[in-house]
């Protein structure tokens, strides 16, 4: 992704979505270094491994839209909401971290393990 020189208007979006990835519970600081394209650094405070930086650019389309790290599209930039979400699930944790930590979804027991039908045990 190339910066487009326009740090004022990323940073605004940016902004935006560091406020609701917080109202949903992650943690997420705006940076804006100097000479440097700003990004939004967040962190799962569940697990401090799941971390990303996400940009903000104009695409060829005109458009402004959410980036990933590695350059691919998140969402458009006025469509937080989506952002956040799909942000959220990427720096979640799987559901067997979520029981060994003893915080399981609703309706799942321990004690009876859940069989996926669609995978068979191979015997010799």
């Amino acid at each position: 992704m190339e910066a487009n020189g326009n740090h004022a208007a990323a940073t605004v979006y940016l902004d935006k979505l560091a406020e609701e990835l917080t109202n949903r519970g992650l943690e997420a600081w705006l940076m804006a270094p100097p000479g440097r394209v700003p990004s939004v650094y967040i962190t799962n405070p569940g697990a401090r491994a799941l971390e990303e930086n996400v940009y903000t650019d104009c695409g060829k389309d005109g458009l402004w839209w959410f980036w990933w790290s590695w350059a691919e599209r998140i969402s458009m930039a006025d469509d937080v909401d989506t952002a956040a979400t799909v942000i959220a699930q990427v720096l979640s944790l799987p559901r067997p971290a979520l029981s060994a930590l003893g915080q399981l979804p609703v309706g799942l027991n321990p004690a009876k393990p859940v069989r996926n039908p669609a995978c068979r045990e191979r015997r010799p």
